[in-house]
């Protein structure tokens, strides 16, 4: 961690922590994953219970830090540096084929948001990086000086649902063709140049989220936990999800609707379910939001939705 202490109080504030617990219902003998580990907070919550859990994150600081924090768990907690789309192979390595239940909680966390070198924030001078994972991939700021320029169209537009996408790539393109772009105060000041400032976002608040998304594949891994976690779960087991953007939302929403029923709407989700022996059964027909008391004490909660499913046999089974 950094010296500034609010990114450091940020790693223990989980979200949803209590309605977390009652549909994870952690106690002894349970095995739980929790496949975005962050600081340990849903998972320290976890363990305190009774169950043994596998945190999952692909972030090296993030697992620094956890795996310090819960040291004294150390006899029922495993941390593992992966992301959704290796988390079946990261079970398997761990002696566990299915579990009894998986969380994930979607998008940046405040800490990283508050890490200059990270890349991640408009308001703070840094490398245009953005990756999760530092170790591999391609950055924002490369993304940034050779993507096309309908590419960059499409990413703002789909990611971001930035409206004046059109407007910030003409800006970018003839930036770039100057000077490639190196630092996050760079792009943030070249898109501020061509979009007003309205309300209280800041005019990159909507491209740095789809580029974010963009260069770590987070609609692309997400889609990938969804069809896989039927096979990581023992029938009864469930999967909860935490979103904060309307894109991922719509996504589990949607699965979560399709893969509760007998047929899938091939439209709406055309990849077969890996398992057709199973389906879900929704727990929360409504996603599950902060209460009043949490939104006072944790802003981030406040675009928070937890969507929950249980494993049950298919009625063809």
């Amino acid at each position: 961690m950094s010296s500034n202490q609010s990114s450091e109080s940020e790693y223990h504030v989980p979200v949803l922590l209590p309605e977390v617990l009652h549909f994870m219902a952690p106690e002894p003998g349970k095995v739980l994953v929790d496949g975005t580990l962050g600081g340990g907070g849903h998972t320290e919550a976890m363990l305190k219970a009774g169950a043994s859990v596998i945190g999952i994150d692909q972030d090296d600081q993030a697992l620094s830090f956890a795996r310090q924090r819960l040291q004294d768990f150390s006899d029922h907690f495993t941390a593992l540096k992966g992301n959704f789309s290796t988390m079946p192979q990261l079970l398997a390595e761990a002696g566990h084929q299915q579990v009894d239940g998986i969380l994930v909680d979607i998008g940046v966390s405040s800490w990283q948001l508050d890490e200059a070198d990270r890349g991640f924030s408009f308001a703070k001078d840094g490398p245009l990086d953005m990756r999760m994972n530092r170790s591999t991939g391609e950055t924002a700021a490369d993304l940034v000086n050779t993507a096309s320029a309908e590419d960059l169209k499409k990413i703002f537009f789909e990611y971001g649902e930035e409206r004046a996408s059109n407007k910030i790539v003409r800006r970018i393109v003839e930036r770039r063709s100057q000077k490639p772009f190196e630092t996050t105060l760079d792009l943030a000041d070249c898109i501020a140049s061509v979009v007003p400032r309205g309300g209280r976002s800041h005019p990159a608040t909507r491209v740095f989220q789809a580029l974010r998304i963009a260069v770590n594949d987070e609609l692309g891994v997400l889609r990938e936990l969804l069809e896989k976690s039927a096979d990581m779960l023992k029938p009864g087991g469930r999967l909860a999800v935490i979103t904060f953007h309307s894109l991922e939302d719509r996504i589990v929403k949607q699965f979560f609707k399709n893969a509760s029923q007998s047929h899938i709407d091939r439209k709406e989700w055309p990849e077969p379910r890996p398992n057709p022996d199973y389906h879900y059964k929704l727990l929360t027909r409504r996603p599950v939001v902060a209460g009043e008391d949490e939104l006072k004490l944790n802003r981030r909660s406040r675009s928070a939705k937890l969507r929950v499913v249980e494993k049950i046999p298919s009625p063809q089974a």
